[in-house]
């Protein structure tokens, strides 16, 4: 295992966990623990919700800290296993006895390790999305992320408004993108959709030709993709010349690499976020009250770009940074790093982040916060549902690869 101390002596080297505010060196600090994927398949993703992480950790301490004290973040490199999470937890825990924990990122990761923080009933907020995290009984974990079940609500919503008929889901066969597939299919069915295809493709899958022909021939007017290899398939679809009226995924797309890599192609496709640095500045039909649905978003971005000049902003930067801010909420107003007082707070909560809001249910599912759908326009990540906070109409239909300018 990598020393959570490395790690930390570079945080508190950069200004990123120690505030200059009000003094608080009487008390010693509150050590949060965790784990953050800074190498291997999920790393992008896990650098950015580091990021946010430290960053809310920094404004923190110079508003003074929680509970009169400061904050120190103990971070390891989880490699993006899920194994190697489970055991960093377990040694955060029980050897370096943090005070309390951030969630590492995403759905397989938190399965991993959530039974080891619910052993030892430490309060988690977590940024997963996969449903059956929060139904199976556990009371100590808590999702800041919309249900993955709608992830792709944006785009089956359009396809229905604009008369579509058709609609084939692709999906990895892993537990977030599962769970996405099954909310997928439930809502073309509200929506009055045929599924003309529903298949799955294991996870290490390098060459999609296969499920690809598959599409081909079912030709359906939509096309979902609940998947981490966005890039790949999408350059597959040109390759084949498969041209459905509309094409999504989830997973990447939200990320620069997806526009930089594959270019003019990626143009007309639509992505799920949970969060967009362009929420700042969207005026649609008036003025957004983005202060108060996001706030503290646009000194969020300001100081990002600043502290991470060289840094992406995504939505996991956003996550990371709201879900330290629940969890340090919750502290406050629980008066106490006791976790049934902690956890007690947590449940209480309907809270406005720079991530959205916050609100879960008795089981820790989340409730209060909602999706956007974007469509990459011109190389810019524009978003196009919900209506509200629609600056522009979505580009439709997807033009012929041939065609396209």
């Amino acid at each position: 295992m990598r020393r959570s101390a490395a790690l930390f002596a570079a945080v508190v080297a950069s200004g990123l966990s120690l505030g200059t505010g009000h003094r608080t060196e009487a008390q010693p600090p509150i050590r949060i623990g965790a784990s953050a994927s800074q190498t291997g398949s999920l790393a992008a993703m896990g650098q950015n919700t580091l990021r946010g992480y430290q960053l809310c950790v920094k404004h923190t301490n110079e508003k003074g800290g929680v509970l009169g004290r400061r904050i120190e973040l103990l971070v390891e490199d989880d490699r993006s296993e899920g194994a190697a999470a489970a055991a960093l937890y377990k040694k955060l825990i029980t050897q370096d006895r943090v005070d309390t924990i951030f969630g590492p990122y995403s759905s397989p990761l938190t399965e991993a390790m959530a039974d080891v923080t619910e052993k030892h009933r430490m309060p988690m907020i977590a940024l997963a999305a996969a449903t059956s995290i929060f139904r199976k009984g556990r009371k100590f974990v808590f999702g800041v992320a919309s249900p993955a079940e709608r992830y792709l609500e944006g785009l089956i919503d359009l396809a229905a408004r604009r008369g579509l008929k058709t609609v084939a889901v692709i999906h990895e066969d892993t537990l977030l993108q599962k769970s996405i597939v099954e909310g997928a299919l439930d809502l073309a069915k509200k929506r009055g959709l045929q599924v003309v295809l529903a298949e799955s493709y294991p996870k290490g899958t390098t060459n999609f030709g296969a499920i690809l022909g598959k599409v081909k021939i079912a030709s359906p007017d939509v096309l979902a993709a609940a998947t981490y290899d966005a890039v790949a398939i999408t350059r597959l679809l040109q390759e084949l010349g498969i041209n459905p009226k509309m094409f999504g995924a989830t997973v990447g797309v939200a990320l620069p690499q997806f526009y930089e890599t594959l270019g003019r192609a990626a143009e007309f496709v639509y992505g799920a976020s949970l969060w967009e640095p362009e929420l700042v500045t969207l005026r649609a039909g008036g003025l957004i009250p983005i202060a108060r649905q996001y706030p503290g978003a646009r000194e969020f971005v300001a100081s990002h770009r600043k502290e991470f000049p060289d840094a992406e902003i995504s939505y996991h930067s956003a996550q990371g940074y709201g879900a330290c801010q629940v969890l340090v909420e919750a502290i406050r107003r629980a008066g106490s790093l006791d976790r049934e007082k902690i956890r007690d707070a947590i449940l209480k909560l309907d809270f406005n982040t720079v991530f959205g809001r916050f609100k879960v249910d008795g089981d820790g599912f989340q409730i209060g916060k909602k999706m956007l759908t974007f469509q990459w326009q011109d190389g810019k990540k524009v978003i196009v549902w919900p209506e509200e906070l629609a600056p522009v109409k979505a580009r439709f239909p997807t033009p012929p690869w041939n065609q396209r300018p």
